[in-house]
């Protein structure tokens, strides 16, 4: 996909950040983000919560269009649910300028980057049980460097550019050796004095 053809980020609205804000429906969003389409009752059973509760949620979701509904797949009874292609991002600047904005956002993001370190650290635990080519292809990695912010703008904007190049060259790649595989480029700057707050 070309950067002309590639759908804008979507910088989430107030209601939008509101509706996901819930640990479910942030898990929810983020199989479907991760999985592809699935059912209400194939997320109870990845979630183990029950089919009534993911329904509910899906449609919570599909409100504020965070998700929608597969056309021509599915039944009455059984309705498949996606995300659709294109990035957002959980920061929205002008509601950064109240706190109750700073808190949904902030709850939104926390529960997203909690459920990415669990698979991180479910990997560490069990991932010696991958075969090999599978665990020599792994890479986590951590580094540090003295950079101006404009420099840090273009370290992050080339690995997102890696990325994006990279789901939009295999994000519908199938076969029986291809699997989902995660990708997490964490940039930003230490505190200046060395201490977190």
């Amino acid at each position: 996909m070309t950067e002309q053809n590639r759908p804008r980020e979507r910088v989430l609205d107030a209601g939008a950040l509101r509706a996901l804000a819930h640990p479910l429906r942030v898990r929810l969003f983020d199989l479907l983000s991760q999985y592809g389409a699935q059912t209400a009752s194939g997320l109870a059973t990845l979630t183990g919560e029950s089919t009534g509760a993911t329904s509910y949620h899906l449609r919570a979701l599909a409100r504020h269009e965070l998700i929608r509904e597969v056309e021509g797949r599915g039944t009455a009874r059984e309705r498949w649910w996606e995300r659709p292609v294109g990035a957002i991002t959980l920061t929205n600047p002008e509601l950064a300028e109240t706190p109750a904005g700073r808190a949904v956002q902030e709850a939104v993001a926390s529960e997203t980057l909690t459920l990415r370190q669990q698979q991180l650290m479910r990997f560490v635990r069990d991932g010696w049980e991958e075969a090999p080519d599978w665990r020599d292809a792994t890479l986590i990695a951590t580094a540090s460097a003295r950079l101006t912010s404009a420099q840090m703008a273009d370290l992050s904007a080339r690995l997102q550019a890696v990325i994006d190049e990279t789901t939009d060259r295999y994000r519908d790649q199938t076969g029986d050796d291809v699997r989902v595989v995660t990708m997490r480029a964490d940039v930003f700057p230490l505190p200046a004095d060395g201490v977190a707050s």
